[in-house]
């Protein structure tokens, strides 16, 4: 099991922040997303906003790792459950796969809070659980996958320039 943890702060107020962040997808600058389909969409009694979502992604797979885990599959599926609460300003999105779950599993999740010091720029948490099962080689998967997920971040943390509602 690997642990990955980062943190980001977005230029943007909150508001602005969660709008891109619940349209991002599809998005040409990231197209391992190749579907998203709303499952459900509520508002609780307290006024969050819950939604349900089911991901298609393409995993963009090295012939070696998929060798290692024995499979050809690179199109998986991931469930996300995001709260959305505009009386607290947080968002918190968690996330897992549902495909391959017998060989790997990414638990992530993710907050976007005020700045506590600025309200107007807003603080990502990002962390993820990474489990590669039954497989030699199961920690260097592990932390290869930690990498990439660091490099992604990374990627969107250099997009912070470009106004949120353009890059989403």
């Amino acid at each position: 099991m690997k642990i990955w943890s980062t943190e980001h702060v977005f230029s943007y107020p909150w508001e602005t922040v969660i709008k891109a962040a619940m349209r991002k997808y599809p998005n040409p600058m990231n197209p391992n997303v190749i579907g998203v389909d709303v499952l459900d969409r509520s508002l609780d009694t307290e006024g969050r906003l819950h939604s349900h979502r089911l991901l298609s992604t393409e995993w963009g797979l090295p012939a070696i790792v998929r060798a290692i885990l024995g499979t050809n599959q690179t199109q998986t599926y991931v469930k996300e459950h995001s709260i959305v609460d505009p009386e607290e300003k947080k968002m918190e999105l968690c996330s897992t796969n549902i495909t391959l779950t017998n060989l790997i599993s990414v638990d992530e999740r993710l907050l976007y809070r005020p700045h506590p010091e600025n309200p107007e720029v807003t603080v990502l948490t990002q962390e993820a659980i990474i489990t590669v099962k039954g497989v030699s080689l199961g920690s260097y998967l592990e932390a290869m996958m930690a990498r990439s997920m660091s490099a992604n971040a990374r990627k969107n943390s250099e997009r912070e320039n470009v106004p949120l509602c353009d890059i989403y």
